[in-house]
C-alpha cells in the first residue's frame, strides 16, 4: 500500500473534522494539492467560509500545495479585504452609490496578487495570513500568528506581524530540499522513503533523489 486515497474525503474514517482539503473545494479560485489536510473543531467544511474577502470580480487566487497541515480556524484574507490609506479617508465611499460613486474612477483598490502556500507547510490554530503572501515549503506557522509577508521556505514564524523564530534547517539543507522536492515523488518512492522524509538525515534523503 502506498498511504491513503487522495480522492477521499476523510482520510481517517473514524475522525470525520478532518479532510483532504482539495475534495472538499467548491470555489474554482482556490486551488489545493493532494494530501493536504484541513483539521476543524467544529465543521471541516468551514474552509472556505474561513477564506474571507475572495470575491470573483477581483479575482485573486488561494493556492496551497501537497502534504500541507492546517489547523482550525485558520483564516486567510484576500484582496477583496484591502482599503485605499492614501487619501484622508480609508472609508470606500464609492461602493455605496447614491452620489458617492462620482468618486470611483480616483478608487483603486490594493491588490497584492495570489496567496500562494507552497508544500509540506504546518500553518496552526487560528493563525491569520494576509493577501498576497508567499509561505515556503516547509514553513511552519505558529497558532494565532498574523503573516503580513512573505515566509522563506523552511522558516517557523509567529506572532503578530509573523516573525522568524528560527530556521528548520541550515541554509545549505535548504537548497538541498528545495532540490530535492520529495512532494512530487511519485508515492510508491515517497512510501519507500518514509523513514527517511520522517527524519532529520538530509544527506540521507538527498541521496534517494
Amino acid at each position: 500500500m502506498n498511504g491513503p486515497d487522495p480522492k477521499a474525503i476523510y482520510p481517517l474514517p473514524f475522525h470525520q473534522k478532518m479532510v483532504f482539503l482539495k475534495n472538499t473545494i467548491q470555489n474554482p479560485n482556490i486551488k489545493v494539492g493532494d494530501y493536504t489536510y484541513y483539521d476543524d473543531l467544529e465543521d471541516p467544511y468551514n474552509f472556505e467560509k474561513n477564506v474571507l474577502y475572495h470575491f470573483d470580480f477581483i479575482g485573486d487566487k488561494l493556492l496551497i500545495g501537497k502534504f500541507c497541515a492546517i489547523a482550525s480556524g485558520v483564516k486567510f484574507i484576500m484582496n477583496g479585504g484591502n482599503h485605499e490609506t492614501k487619501p484622508i479617508s480609508s472609508y470606500p465611499f464609492s461602493i455605496f452609490g447614491n452620489g458617492w460613486e462620482r468618486i470611483a474612477d480616483s478608487v483603486s483598490y490594493p491588490v497584492k496578487g495570489d496567496t500562494i502556500v507552497e508544500n509540506d507547510v504546518w500553518i496552526g490554530t487560528e493563525a491569520v495570513i494576509m493577501p498576497g503572501v508567499r509561505i515556503g515549503n516547509g514553513a511552519v506557522v505558529a497558532t494565532k500568528a498574523v503573516v503580513t509577508k512573505d515566509v522563506p521556505d523552511y522558516a517557523i514564524v509567529a506572532g503578530n506581524p509573523a516573525a522568524i523564530v528560527k530556521m528548520r534547517f541550515s541554509e545549505e539543507q535548504v537548497l538541498q530540499l528545495q532540490s530535492i522536492a520529495w512532494w512530487n515523488w511519485n508515492l510508491e518512492k515517497i512510501t519507500r522513503n518514509l523513514h527517511l522524509i520522517h527524519s532529520a538525515d538530509v544527506e540521507a534523503l538527498a541521496k534517494c533523489s
